[in-house]
């Protein structure tokens, strides 16, 4: 009799209650042969907390069904494993996620038969330094650290630093250091580039900044970025990672970002690229001005 194999499936309360699509998920991976365990409680853990609910070790593959969201839920179930995860999406954009969500049969269809490759996506670790502390608190981000202002009417004053070399310094509603992976979420929207996710490096992004040079900044899997909370700064701080385990941060505090040695696993069951799928999810204008305007010309001719 073969090994049994297990699968979690991750989701939120709401799609598990009234939903369809995790029942049907459900059944079908329990008729290919899983055992299956369903985690539906999306509440972020503490930040910096010592411990965090993880999957088990025997888990095989970790089913996302919701958006962006719930994919970084499920990331810190399996941080620190080898387990991977595969996103169904059924949020808006969802750009982590492989399948759509009337896709569900094929992509259970290729879980069970294994039929997927691993893509190793880039953590930041973080360690951020309270004033006096003579131990960071630990923590991480596949998408984005961001740090930002405390007090909304006032700004930040930051000063940056690069592999411990003063780049700049600066009020600002805040900045966002991002993963490749999370270069096509906040950080897009701030303005930084999108970095190809088998590129390792890391992107530091300046919210409005008060300074002639605040242009985003991309540094190598070796380099560091520093930011501390200068003692003059008008307002506090304000740390987030992956827009979930949050904390105030003081005056005085140095924030740490550098490339952890561990990586997450994303199963991809289509190879498609990832310049196809940045096309299609941000529906961006691959024909030009002057090429839709020849195609229009030509169409008269022929009339």
């Amino acid at each position: 009799m073969p090994d049994p194999r297990h699968a979690v499936v991750v989701t939120h309360s709401k799609l598990a209650a009234t939903g369809t699509e995790v029942k049907e998920v459900v059944e079908q991976l329990i008729y290919a042969g899983f055992d299956v365990a369903i985690v539906d409680n999306l509440e972020a853990p503490p930040f910096a907390a010592p411990k965090m609910q993880t999957v088990a070790p025997d888990t095989e593959i970790v089913v996302v069904l919701g958006g962006d969201g719930t994919i970084l839920r499920a990331a810190e179930l399996v941080k620190g494993t080898d387990v991977p995860i595969v996103g169904i999406n059924m949020g808006h954009v969802g750009f982590l996620a492989e399948f759509e969500s009337f896709q569900i049969r094929d992509a259970i269809r290729k879980i069970a038969n294994r039929d997927y490759s691993i893509d190793e996506r880039v953590i930041a670790g973080v360690d951020v330094w309270l004033p006096d502390a003579d131990e960071p608190l630990h923590e991480w981000a596949l998408n984005d650290v961001t740090l930002e202002r405390a007090d909304r009417g006032k700004m930040v004053e930051l000063s940056i630093r690069v592999d411990d070399v003063e780049m700049s310094s600066f009020g600002c509603d805040g900045v966002i250091v991002s993963t490749p992976t999370g270069s096509t979420a906040y950080a897009f929207s701030a303005g930084g580039p999108i970095i190809w996710p088998n590129v390792d490096a890391l992107q530091l992004v300046p919210l409005a900044a008060h300074a002639l040079f605040s242009r985003p900044l991309v540094i190598g899997s070796k380099s560091t970025f520093t930011i501390d909370i200068i003692e003059e700064s008008s307002s506090e701080g304000w740390i987030c990672c992956d827009g979930r385990r949050q904390r105030g941060v003081p005056r005085g505090s140095r924030i740490v970002v550098r490339q952890s040695p561990n990586s997450l696993r994303l199963a991809r069951l289509l190879g498609v690229p990832f310049t196809s799928r940045l096309v299609s999810k941000f529906d961006l204008p691959v024909v030009g001005w002057r090429e839709s305007h020849k195609s229009r010309d030509n169409r008269r001719k022929g009339e």
